[in-house]
């Protein structure tokens, strides 16, 4: 015979939403961060195509 499962605390579905909207807003903020690097041109941990490259490429 079925049995109805207990019933989540207020508390604990609040936590579990907290903790992923933090994991949200780090993956955003990492993102922004990333994206500010590469505009500035500062950046050096990934290869990306520039203008430059690809002028050089068809001559």
């Amino acid at each position: 015979m079925a049995v109805p499962k207990k019933k989540t605390s207020k508390s604990k579905r609040n936590m579990r939403k907290a903790y992923w909207k933090r994991t949200a807003a780090l993956q955003a903020q990492k993102a922004l961060s990333q994206g500010k690097s590469v505009l500035t041109g500062r950046s050096t941990g990934f290869v990306y195509p520039t203008p430059d490259d690809d002028e050089d490429d068809e001559e």
